[in-house]
């Protein structure tokens, strides 16, 4: 069972999905720890109705962020960590983590990547008046939004569709095709090289 960890900062809904997939026993992992960036993010009580440990940091209060991503990665060995799911983790990974956890992050982001990466993803689609958006999953790199692929799941812009409404949409395949997802990486260990 792939021991990860889960990066998130806001309300946690694709973690929760992440915790259910578990409980229901289509993700074969332990959520060991969830990091959040947010004192005030709704993700940490989910986490504490879980029974799930939590690191919270405030990142002002840390001199840089190789500073405060060597306190995570403290933690994350502390608990043998594998593998790092982010989950609306709103920052950029830096240098410190990528290179304890080569080809072992993976994020899901809100739009059909390379297009509208960066935040307000469903927004700035919207916008831009697109007919078909959707989501993807990838590996996570130095860059926004830039590591190699794994999956995408293409939605549709329907014409009465609010930002809002594509938004729900875009989360509840989230919540379904995220953990599907992670189940054919933790068993295909082939795609992800030990280290």
């Amino acid at each position: 069972m792939k021991k990860i960890a889960v990066f998130a900062s806001g309300n946690g809904s694709n973690f929760q999905a992440i915790v259910d997939a578990v409980k229901a026993g289509t993700l074969a992992a332990d959520i060991c720890l969830l990091v959040c960036d947010k004192e005030s993010a709704y993700v940490l009580q989910r986490a504490e109705k879980e029974n799930i440990d939590s690191f919270c940091f405030v990142p002002k209060s840390f001199h840089d962020k190789a500073a405060f991503e060597q306190e995570i990665v403290k933690q994350l060995k502390l608990r043998n960590i594998e593998f790092i799911v982010l989950a609306g983790y709103m920052r950029l990974i830096g240098p410190t983590l990528l290179q304890e956890y080569p080809e072992a992050i993976v994020n899901i982001h809100p739009s059909l990547l390379p297009n509208f990466p960066g935040k307000d993803a469903i927004g700035q689609a919207f916008d831009a008046g697109v007919k078909v958006t959707g989501l993807s999953i990838h590996y996570v790199d130095a860059g926004m939004d830039t590591g190699p692929i794994i999956a995408q799941k293409e939605i549709g812009v329907l014409a009465n569709d609010t930002r809002d409404r594509l938004q729900e949409r875009i989360q509840q395949a989230e919540h379904t095709t995220y953990p599907e997802v992670l189940q054919q990486l933790f068993m295909n260990e082939k795609s992800i090289p030990s280290h």
